[in-house]
């Protein structure tokens, strides 16, 4: 064949179709395997530790940043399995971009998302701050 034949080998073809068999497994994967593929670390970015988060375990509460793009559902379940507790309720606190000014040049300083988890009576995770 010359370089510019556009017939394909047979292991171009077989090639093909394992790709195409390997795609429609993947979008055939239920949501919750993607919870069983350590996703969830992603999801949860770190623990805020600030004076105001100290004072709410008193009342079973952690603040955690979390990815942008999470919903209440997937923060609940990464909790529940990273620290092995059961989550009782969670609220979610879209914090916008802000301006910010140096001088002459203007930036922005980024936006993120932060979830407030209420845990169930008996519960409490030790939180480490990171720096």
């Amino acid at each position: 064949m010359g370089i510019f034949s556009n017939k394909k080998t047979d292991k171009e073809k077989k090639n093909k179709e394992e790709e195409k068999k390997e795609s429609n497994e993947q979008k055939t994967a239920s949501p919750a395997s993607s919870y069983l593929n350590n996703k969830n670390i992603l999801l949860i970015k770190a623990p805020r530790v600030t004076e105001k988060s100290q004072n709410l375990k008193i009342l079973r509460q952690y603040i955690f940043d979390v990815d942008i793009k999470t919903n209440k559902i997937e923060v609940k379940k990464a909790i529940e399995k990273i620290y092995n507790v059961k989550v009782e309720k969670v609220r979610t606190i879209n914090i916008p971009a802000k301006k910010r000014r140096a001088g002459v040049t203007i930036g922005k300083k980024a936006g993120y998302k932060k979830a407030i988890v209420t845990l169930k009576e008996g519960h409490q995770i030790e939180v480490i701050p990171q720096k």
